[in-house]
Parts: structure tokens; C-alpha cells; sequence
């Protein structure tokens, strides 16, 4: 008889946060911060850490969350191509992943409280509004991830809000270098679900999770992952224009995997093998932001 290997308990629950993506959470606070540093402003640690902290309780409960609705609409199951997750190993029940995403946000207000308290009623509402759309990226009456919202959530959350947010906890205020660099990491980001999104497009359409790979056919799916993935190289030509010689130059050392792994995307149909595509965008993503954020303290 053929055995079949399980994780073990823990190692399900870490697979349900998705550590592979955290960094769509880290790179945002990182680079706003580095960004401001580099114009004389001094690093507070306090801010960065609970700020970061607070993401990252956040990004636990989307994740944790997601797994919780999807496998109750029937969009997660023990057929999906993706992870294994908590759920699937039979290590928790649908009910205790859903305890534990509000658990993470619930935490995620209490981390931020000191930024709260420094940023007043705006954090605030920066905060709850954040946590609200955690919850409804896939649950509630009309879930973003089912409606072709995700996409944008991502742009928006974790690109400006996050590097936006970031940068005006150190610096006070928000200039359009700090727009540009919140456009480049969310765009990034968004290479994560895209890849996530055309791999899961057939067991998505059958649950009418009507992601834009569903909508608009795998075609489109494929140039939306072209797409967010090299426009923010192109955008790296303003950092010269503005004196950033080193930042404008060193993320393009990354781009041969980035090239690398949209050509593999092409010629690859949506299965097991976008997983591995998922690890590549999330690098990506990654090592673009962490040059750019040396080139930011190089200039």
C-alpha cells in the first residue's frame, strides 16, 4: 500500500500563512522607510517594528481567512494544485482556521497601537479599514477575490498603503517618490496572486470565483503576470531622473529571473508547476525591493 505522507501539525499551520508571501508585507514598510532615511530623515524603530508587526498580523489573517471561506464555498479542496494547508492535512477544522484568522486580527490592532496613538484618527481608520478588507478579500456577502477585486486589493494595500504608510510614520508627509515606489512594490505584489490565480483558474471558474484569469481566459491571465512583473523595472528609469543613480540601476540585477520566469509562465499550462512560479515572483518581488532599498542609501 502506498503511503501517503502528511506534515506535521505545525508545519500545516505554518503552510496556512503562507510564509512564501510574507514578504509582500515586509518589503512595503522596509522600503518606505529606507526611502525616507534617505533624505536625512532618522529611522524610529518603534514605528517600523509595530508597524510591521501589525502587517504581518494582518497578511495571517487574510491568509488564514481565505483558506477558511474558500474551503466552505468549495473553491479549496483536497483536489486543489496548490499547498497543502491546514485544512486539507485534516490538523484543524474549518471553524479553528477561522478562529485563528480573527485571532491574528484582533492582534494586529493591539501591535498598532503605537502608531495609532502618534497617528491619530487617520491610522486609525488606515488600520480597521485594512482589517475590513482582510475579512472581506474572500468572505461577506460580496468577497473581493470573487468579484475580480483581489488584484487591486493588492495594488492598494500592499503597495501604497503600506509603503505610504511607512513612509509618512518617518517622515511626516508623502511626496510622489514615495507614490512611485508604493506603485512599484504593489504592482510586485500583485504578481503573487496573479501566478496564484491563473493556477487555480479551473477549480476557481467551476466555484464561480470570478478571478481575472476566469473573467478574461488564461491569455490574459499570462500578460497580467508580463505585465505587473516588468512595469516596475520600467518605472525604475524616474529614480535616475530624480538622482537616484543607484537605485534606478541595481533592481535590474534581478531581472533575469523575472524574465525567466514570465517566458516559463508562457509556455507552461496552469498547473503544480505555477507553485514553483509562485516561489519565483515572491524572490522577485523580494530582491528587487532589497536593491532598491540599497540603491536608496548608496545615492
Amino acid at each position: 500500500m502506498r503511503h501517503i505522507h502528511r506534515p506535521s501539525l505545525i508545519t500545516s499551520w505554518l503552510l496556512a500563512t503562507r510564509p512564501k508571501t510574507l514578504t509582500a508585507s515586509l518589503i512595503p514598510f522596509l522600503a518606505g522607510t529606507t526611502l525616507a532615511h534617505s533624505t536625512g530623515v532618522p529611522v524610529n524603530w518603534l514605528f517600523l517594528l509595530t508597524a510591521l508587526g501589525s502587517a504581518f498580523f494582518i497578511q495571517f489573517s487574510v491568509n488564514l481567512l481565505n483558506d477558511a471561506f474558500d474551503n466552505k464555498k468549495g473553491a479549496d479542496t483536497a483536489e486543489r494544485i496548490g499547498p497543502q494547508r491546514a485544512l486539507h492535512a485534516g490538523v484543524a477544522t474549518v471553524e479553528q482556521v477561522y478562529a485563528a484568522g480573527m485571532a491574528s486580527l484582533f492582534f494586529a490592532l493591539v501591535t498598532a497601537m503605537p502608531i495609532i496613538l502618534h497617528g491619530g484618527l487617520l491610522l486609525l481608520l488606515i488600520i480597521l479599514v485594512s482589517m475590513l478588507c482582510a475579512y472581506i478579500y474572500t468572505g461577506g456577502p460580496y468577497p473581493l477575490a470573487y468579484l475580480g477585486l483581489g488584484d487591486i486589493f493588492v495594488v492598494i494595500f500592499y503597495g501604497w498603503v503600506g509603503t505610504l504608510s511607512a513612509y509618512w510614520l518617518q517622515a511626516g508627509n508623502i511626496t510622489p517618490l514615495s507614490f512611485l515606489l508604493g506603485t512599484q512594490i504593489g504592482l510586485l505584489a500583485t504578481g503573487l496572486i496573479a501566478v496564484n490565480n491563473l493556477r487555480d483558474i479551473d477549480g476557481d471558474a467551476k466555484v464561480g470565483k470570478n478571478t481575472l484569469p476566469v473573467r478574461f481566459g488564461k491569455a490574459f491571465g499570462r500578460f497580467e503576470i508580463a505585465l505587473v512583473t516588468f512595469l516596475p523595472f520600467l518605472l525604475n528609469f524616474i529614480w535616475l531622473f530624480n538622482g537616484y543613480e543607484f537605485a534606478s540601476t541595481l533592481p535590474w540585477l534581478i531581472f533575469p529571473l523575472a524574465l525567466a520566469m514570465v517566458v516559463k509562465v508562457y509556455h507552461t499550462p496552469p498547473s503544480s508547476a505555477y507553485n514553483g512560479f509562485l516561489a519565483q515572483s515572491a524572490l522577485i518581488h523580494f530582491g528587487f525591493g532589497i536593491l532598491l532599498m540599497i540603491g536608496f542609501l548608496l545615492d
